[in-house]
């Protein structure tokens, strides 16, 4: 099933905010594009109507999260927290294949009858189309990451034409802020018992822009199959052949740093860890080691523990880890940061690489031994990023900061002295 990768009318109309300077905020989660109901009740759930987390928070788990926990605060509310990977990894995807693996044990065991996943576009490989996935085959064929903002709701209305009871639904935060709130609001998939498997997501792209960044990024920008903003801090691009190539953060061209070349939607975030999942799973906090794919779970809910428990004994378990100092190097990222934000359209765009690739190694060698590492490195992406959204909404959104602005990103804002 492929979906149209465009705006709904409905999502259209939701700001009666816009302006004629900004773009209405939307994911292009799908739901607006189901037509098995109105369009207008779709709308109703939008995470940029509703908010993040908060009250959504609270019907989840009976509570928010904790502020006086740190971690808490900023991972949100877990029963278990470790580090694994599969023993014995899925070819082609994008880290072991955990994800995969427990879709795929969940519809074998009938936990669940179908997987509402992505699929690779057969016009380009990076263009996600969306799926009722309802054999071992075309889950499979969802491995690996799709890192633009893609529209995975859509496959509810055939979830919900075919009379699908038990489902199983892979997507980031807004696709789970918006099923959540859907499936309590209205009747339609009221009665299906979804699980829902959370990626954590930040810096998702439009799908046109793409290319013009991989161009940018790669030696070979038309051969990479996946890339990932990595722990060390490089990018990863990984070719057709099997060729890693590693760019360094700090050489990447300077364009790349403006604050348009991402979504306006995931520049306006707040649940980068994907905080309503029953369970996520994901890379941020996991340790970077040669030639091993780790990933960080956090079990939410029964239902990811009940989803764990299919796959637990598949999976090479590590207790989690943590070292080095993340403070410095947000609070230097996320100045840098304001300043371009301040100076809106007036800020000169740069190009081309400030630092040689040579010596943003160097750089990337010296902070892989004294930056943040592990659960650290986790805090300091979560950690900037929630400052750097919080300032694009202030300045772009402001009539929605009230709305969209979790409780607990003013106490890191406070935490590191800087004023909302």
């Amino acid at each position: 099933m492929t979906a149209p990768l465009f705006k709904s009318s409905a999502a259209q109309k939701l700001s009666s905010h816009q302006t004629a300077h900004r773009e209405t905020l939307c994911s292009t989660c799908g739901l607006c594009e189901v037509r098995a109901w109105p369009a207008k009740e779709s709308i109703q759930s939008c995470v940029f109507k509703l908010g993040w987390l908060g009250e959504q928070e609270s019907n989840v788990f009976g509570r928010e999260r904790r502020v006086e926990d740190e971690d808490e605060m900023r991972f949100g509310i877990t029963r278990r927290r470790f580090i694994a990977s599969l023993k014995q990894p899925i070819a082609e995807a994008q880290w072991s294949g955990i994800v995969s693996h427990l879709a795929m044990r969940a519809f074998e065991t009938k936990k669940v009858e179908a997987v509402a996943t992505l699929h690779r576009s057969k016009t380009d490989y990076f263009f996600p189309e969306p799926v009722l996935a309802t054999s071992v085959e075309e889950i499979l064929a969802g491995r690996g990451n799709k890192p633009v903002i893609s529209p995975t709701l859509l496959a509810l209305e055939t979830a919900y034409k075919q009379g699908i009871r038990k489902l199983m639904v892979i997507g980031a935060s807004c696709h789970i802020h918006v099923l959540k709130d859907f499936q309590t609001r209205f009747d339609y998939i009221r009665e299906m018992e979804i699980f829902a498997v959370g990626i954590p997501c930040v810096d998702n792209i439009k799908p046109r822009k793409l290319r013009w960044i991989l161009e940018r990024i790669s030696r070979s920008h038309e051969t990479v199959r996946h890339y990932e903003f990595m722990q060390d801090f490089n990018v990863h691009l990984k070719h057709e052949n099997g060729d890693l190539e590693k760019v360094p953060y700090f050489s990447l061209p300077q364009e790349l740093a403006q604050n348009s070349v991402f979504a306006p939607s995931c520049m306006s975030c707040f649940d980068y860890l994907n905080g309503l999942a029953d369970i996520t799973i994901g890379y941020v906090g996991a340790p970077l080691e040669k030639n091993k794919k780790r990933q960080w779970v956090m079990v939410r809910t029964q239902k990811g523990e009940d989803l764990l428990n299919l796959i637990e004994h598949d999976l090479e378990v590590f207790p989690e880890t943590s070292a080095g100092n993340r403070r410095e190097g947000v609070r230097v990222s996320a100045e840098q940061m304001m300043e371009r934000t301040n100076l809106g359209e007036a800020a000169p765009v740069k190009t081309g690489r400030k630092i040689p690739i040579w010596l943003g190694r160097v750089i990337a060698a010296v902070m892989r031994r004294i930056g943040p590492r592990g659960l650290e490195f986790a805090r300091y992406s979560v950690d900037f990023h929630l400052i750097r959204n919080y300032y694009f909404v202030k300045k772009n959104y402001p009539d929605l900061l009230q709305t969209l602005v979790p409780k607990h990103v003013y106490k890191i804002l406070k935490d590191y002295g800087f004023k909302a």
